[in-house]
């Protein structure tokens, strides 16, 4: 029998949280960033080796991609989606919001839900918060989450409580149509734009529903960066301490890092795999382009610190070579690096949590990842 979903305070310094998620497909070491594998794959990295190399805890899937192809069914059948795709650990599906978000111009929204043509074949789609949430369970979803429409950047304070409460009235929904089972959990997303009355609204109608987890969603869509930095904290402090907090979609190292000195737990966002197939690498000593000439002839390795396959391996003069040639192993091994270093940074960080030392080395880091 699986082992109840629950989220354990381990430690905490200023806002900063150290814990531990314990899932029905394995424990999660908070705050922790999720690789993202939107349609069943970490583009460019085998599983096996994200869990046994990159000690990757958990990855995130996606609704809308999977229900598209090849199919929420087919993946049911075929066991959900750890074993289609070889994972063993915990995976949290996104609801498919922010991709229908994305889809404006193909896209007619109403109470019921969002009514969109394909990006595949053009073909008519109609998604609920009921459908979004048996497509999630069909997945096998350690962590499903409720249905929303993301609030553009930018709107009205009336544009963004309209937007807002119609998420409210979808995430009562999406929490009715969710199957409790041990060691699953739901999550409620938090909306609101960049209104703190409206923020603090949406949680305590999430709240009512005792959702799980709690995400904060709506951010990073465009807005300026003093913005984000501005609403983050404020978002995360009216989540209740005894559940998880996750922050969609973002970002940086630096929006990590002053992320989780607010108080933040989990994050996603195809920034490190996305940069590593456009040759932008992050290291310790800030970020390089690895199709920069100065790196032709550099028999040095990307990170001198760093001591994933990569670095230990190949000289940044070969990287730049491949990259160049436009090979695939170039994407294979900066996104192997890129993720290596997210993983490790975020190990960095549950590290100074524990021994108090967060501020000192948050304060170090920025400097490097400003």
């Amino acid at each position: 029998m699986n082992a109840p979903f629950s989220f354990t305070l381990l430690s905490q310094s200023g806002q900063a949280r150290r814990g531990r998620i314990t899932t029905a497909h394995g424990t999660i070491e908070t705050p922790i960033f999720m690789p993202v594998g939107t349609v069943g794959s970490v583009k460019a990295i085998r599983p096996d080796l994200l869990k046994t190399e990159l000690q990757a805890q958990i990855i995130l899937g996606n609704t809308f991609h999977l229900y598209l192809r090849p199919g929420h069914q087919t993946v049911q059948k075929l066991g959900g989606l750890q074993k289609f795709m070889n994972w063993p650990g915990p995976i949290l599906t996104d609801s498919g919001g922010f991709q229908v978000f994305s889809l404006a111009k193909l896209r007619k929204m109403s109470e019921d839900g969002v009514t969109f043509q394909s990006p595949i074949d053009g073909s008519t789609h109609h998604l609920t918060p009921e459908f979004s949430t048996q497509i999630q369970h069909a997945l096998n979803a350690t962590i499903t989450m409720a249905f929303d429409e993301c609030t553009p950047y930018p709107c009205t304070e009336a544009q963004a409580a309209e937007s807002m409460r119609l998420s409210m009235r979808w995430a009562q929904r999406s929490r009715s149509a969710f199957i409790q089972r041990a060691g699953y959990a739901q999550f409620g997303i938090q909306q609101g734009s960049l209104f703190p009355s409206l923020r603090k609204e949406s949680t305590e109608k999430l709240l009512d529903l005792d959702f799980e987890g709690y995400a904060i969603g709506g951010l990073a869509v465009g807005e300026p960066s003093e913005q984000l930095h501005e609403a983050i904290p404020m978002a995360a402090n009216l989540l209740p301490q005894n559940k998880p907090r996750y922050l969609m979609g973002v970002g940086y190292p630096s929006d990590l890092i002053k992320a989780v000195l607010a108080g933040v737990d989990m994050f996603d966002c195809v920034l490190p795999t996305r940069n590593a197939r456009n040759g932008t690498i992050f290291t310790c000593e800030g970020v390089i382009k690895i199709k920069n000439a100065e790196h032709k002839e550099a028999d040095v390795k990307l990170d001198p610190q760093c001591t994933c396959h990569t670095c230990q391996n190949y000289s940044r003069a070969y990287l730049h070579h491949l990259h160049k040639e436009d090979e695939i192993l170039a994407h294979i091994l900066l996104t192997h690096h890129n993720l290596h270093f997210y993983l490790t940074l975020m190990q960095t960080l549950r590290n100074a949590i524990e021994n108090q030392t967060i501020q000192t080395v948050a304060h170090q880091l920025l400097q490097t990842y400003r």
